[in-house]
């Protein structure tokens, strides 16, 4: 008689030969499509490549969710309850859903309705089910399966094989391979509702290391995706990270769920064109990311808008004038009056400025007898505008800018900047001062964003060619939509995509592709982690980036360590939408939602670590662990003589590798060490260190606490944790990120 594990091996071999089955499906289609000859006809090539694409976007999908397709299975108390798909009394659910070829399900996606009661049904509230099964698959096969029963009649039957948390428990102390895992299979009650919570407005959901938020965040992304496919598959789903090993770290987190449209960047990453990956130093940042940067900005800008004080003679096709400085600040003013970005306005100054020209022109010459005709006057206006002194006149009165010319003139020269900031000190004057030619920088991004938005387009044929294009990918999205509502796909394929990858185009690009190059996209819904870390004026480029104002915020104010973040939500949120106290939780308002159990870091490390937080003056968010680890926190001192804390370290780490040789480990210090550190481990452990900051592939990285942020590891040690205290005002809060990465053990090197 097969077993209970037996007879769950079979069915999820079943569902794994119906995935094949689909996979070499659509894999038939997609060729026999691309074979298809369809000549000239636009309609037909809309068509074609609308199944093109559906094909292809299954063919993803199907193959990122073969790794733990199922992985659990809920037994019903009504075997024909209708909020949950399918017939009989079992329901399993898995990354994705599945129906045999009479189109049963025999799969449900976890993010369905239905599904919910896998996460969230408790003895107290079954919500409709007698027991919930957790399947462990290595590979496509079943190695374990755990139930947890809700109802007692269950509790003496055979098949009825554990009770408890082993699913979860196996998931916390797995080793880590420096990329991020999903948590579909295990996500508990609080966190489900979190995910699951409506779209619209700002959602906060704050809690401290190790409960979640960055899984939650993700799984949320996938979830909305999932439920609101219509709305979001056009517009799509910016994640915005701290910093670019952050985001390698997640990156296989949303394909793993199905979802591969979405828009990963760091916070250096969000003006096109630009990878920032340095910061300033910590009081230039505080400067660059504050409020008063927009207003700066502002002033430099229409600085660049200013009619001579002196008349001016030009010479026009031999022909010279004497041009007052009324004419041209009329010009301005008109111009200035419609209020258009800086050169956008400087097209209708141009105008303005050479119509009065023109006309000055005619009446001088009129003046001296000469007959002038309106074909006349057409021919006189071309001489005016191609002449050289009109232009440099022109031109100096409003002069066309890119953003990063704007900047990089800010920067470098001080007696411009000082004379539209006669209320700063000389002293933040000089935080800003920087050569040309330098990189920019993070907290430059949002600057140059900011400026984007005050000048507008910089180059006129540029712009023009982008008009034409956009009027092109209008009538191909018409098309596209045409294409698909005749083929009855609504839903499945996105007319934009499909726009975007028709046969003539030299390159097809996806829509998250087409968003994450252009800095006017509209996203349908923003989620932002590490939120607490973010300055006024990258909320500021945020809230440009999402007019909806559908945001998930995720964050811990007591994390908060970077010179220019906020110290309350309120305050990090007024870039977005004030908080009316008293007010219904709708348009103008956030909501929080708050996680308190840490699932990540064992009971020993949060105690010390909140304790360390606590004597630095720090005040965090208590959160209960679920579990403790069998090792105590280390704690090595640097013996007193010695100068250099690197082979103190080695000790350490090797003390650590002999412990457990897998799994991974960070040492994490302060910036001035991390280059030393790294040569000293480099040499101790060949071939198995990396920096950090630009990879997390092998078994050893070594870290600043800023790089360190939303990162986990099997080990961590922590090297002079004064020293990172004392880099900046908020280094309490850079120690208590470093202290609380390690998932199994901690480490402590002090310097005496």
């Amino acid at each position: 008689m097969p077993s209970e594990l037996d007879r769950e091996r079979d069915y999820v071999g079943a569902l794994y030969e119906r995935l094949d089955t689909l996979k070499d499906d659509a894999r038939a289609r997609l060729a026999e499509t691309r074979r298809e000859t369809v000549g000239g006809n636009h309609q037909s090539r809309s068509e074609r490549d609308a199944y093109a694409r559906l094909y292809e976007d299954t063919l993803a999908q199907l193959g990122e969710v073969d790794d733990r397709l199922a992985f659990g299975r809920l037994e019903l108390t009504d075997p024909d309850d209708p909020s949950i798909s399918g017939s009989g009394r079992y329901r399993y659910i898995g990354r994705i859903g599945l129906r045999d070829t009479d189109h049963h399900p025999i799969l449900l996606d976890w993010r369905v309705p239905g599904a919910s009661a896998f996460y969230q049904a408790t003895a107290a509230t079954p919500m409709g089910a007698r027991a919930r099964r957790h399947l462990t698959l290595q590979g496509r096969e079943v190695t374990r399966i755990e139930d947890e029963v809700f109802d007692p009649e269950l509790l003496g039957r055979d098949d009825v094989q554990l009770q408890g948390e082993g699913a979860l428990m196996a998931a916390l102390t797995a080793q880590r391979t420096g990329r991020m895992t999903d948590i579909v299979a295990t996500i508990q009650a609080e966190q489900d509702r979190i995910i699951r919570s409506a779209l619209d407005g700002i959602l906060v959901v704050q809690g401290g290391p190790g409960t979640g938020k960055t899984a939650v965040a993700l799984h949320r992304a996938a979830f909305l995706l999932y439920s609101h496919r219509e709305r979001l598959r056009g517009s799509g789903v910016l994640v915005v990270g701290p910093s670019r090993s952050f985001l390698r770290y997640i990156e296989q987190v949303l394909p793993s769920l199905g979802e591969s449209g979405v828009v990963l960047s760091s916070l250096g990453g969000l003006y096109p064109g630009v990878e920032a990956t340095a910061d300033d130093a910590p009081a230039t940042a505080a400067l660059k990311g504050s409020g008063q940067m927009a207003d700066l900005l502002r002033r430099a800008v229409r600085s660049r808008q200013i009619a001579p004080t002196e008349p001016s003679d030009v010479e026009i096709d031999g022909e010279r004038m004497t041009v007052q400085p009324g004419l041209v600040a009329e010009a301005l003013k008109r111009a200035q009056e419609r209020g258009k970005p800086h050169n956008e306005g400087r097209v209708l100054f141009n105008r303005y400025a050479l119509a009065a020209l023109t006309r000055q022109l005619v009446d001088q010459l009129r003046g001296r007898g000469t007959t002038i005709d309106d074909a006349d006057e057409l021919v006189l206006r071309e001489d005016v505008r191609q002449s050289y002194d009109v232009r440099v006149l022109l031109n100096t009165a409003w002069i066309p800018l890119s953003p990063e010319k704007l900047l990089e003139d800010l920067y470098a020269r001080p007696n411009w900047l000082a004379s539209i900031t006669q209320r700063w000190s000389p002293e933040d004057r000089a935080l800003l001062r920087r050569a040309r030619g330098e990189a920019f920088t993070i907290s430059d991004v949002p600057l140059l964003d900011e400026a984007a938005e005050l000048l507008g387009e910089f180059d006129t044929k540029v712009d023009a060619e982008r008009r034409a294009l956009k009027q092109q990918q209008k009538r191909d999205i018409e098309n596209a939509e045409r294409a698909i509502e005749n083929m009855q796909v609504e839903g499945l394929v996105d007319a934009r995509d499909i726009a975007g990858n028709f046969a003539e185009r030299a390159v097809s690009l996806t829509s998250a592709e087409r968003a994450a190059d252009d800095r006017t996209w509209a996203y349908g819904h923003v989620v932002v982690d590490e939120a607490q870390e973010l300055s006024p004026m990258q909320w500021r480029l945020l809230a440009r980036r999402c007019p909806l104002r559908s945001f998930t915020v995720v964050g811990d104010i007591a994390q908060a360590s970077s010179p220019a973040s906020a110290t309350s939500w309120d305050r990090a949120l007024q870039g977005l939408l004030p908080r009316r106290r008293g007010a219904a939780q709708a348009g103008g308002s956030w909501r929080l939602e708050e996680l308190t159990v840490n699932y990540r870091t064992p009971s020993q490390i949060v105690e010390y670590a909140e304790a360390t937080a606590r004597s630095t003056g720090l005040e965090i968010t208590p959160s209960r662990s679920v579990r403790a680890s069998e090792w105590a926190v280390r704690e090595v001192s640097v013996p007193g003589r010695v100068q250099d804390p690197a082979p103190t370290v080695v000790s350490a780490v090797e003390a650590d590798c002999a412990v457990d040789s897998g799994g991974t480990l960070a040492v994490i210090a302060p910036e001035p060490l991390v280059t030393s550190l790294l040569a000293a481990l480099s040499a101790a452990f060949p071939g198995l260190v990396a920096d950090g900051s630009s990879s997390l592939t092998r078994p050893i990285s070594v870290l600043s606490p800023a790089t360190s942020k939303g990162l986990e590891f099997d080990s961590v040690v922590v090297v002079d944790p004064a020293g990172i205290v004392a880099r900046s005002s908020r280094g309490n809060a850079s120690l208590y990120v470093a202290e609380t990465r390690p998932t199994q053990r901690l480490t402590v090197v002090s310097l005496a």
